[in-house]
């Protein structure tokens, strides 16, 4: 997969709207946002940091993928 050199703004608004996608499938990352490190590394590489869940929310979120998935 190459490199995702996206606009710092572009990978503020990709976590937001998979946060609200998340929430429309009543799912909460409490964790999600940008990484910043990944602004300061030697290729600038934009990364959305999923966070931790509990077992719960990756079995909810487990669940939801499969049935994206079978669609």
């Amino acid at each position: 997969m190459p490199l995702d050199h996206s606009r710092p703004d572009d990978v503020h608004e990709s976590a937001e709207e998979l946060r609200t996608a998340l929430k429309e499938n009543g799912i909460t990352l409490p964790s999600l946002g940008v990484d910043l490190p990944g602004f300061a590394g030697v290729y600038s590489v934009s990364l959305v940091a999923l966070g931790n869940c509990n077992a719960a929310t990756a079995r909810r979120l487990a669940e939801v993928l499969r049935k994206a998935a079978a669609s």
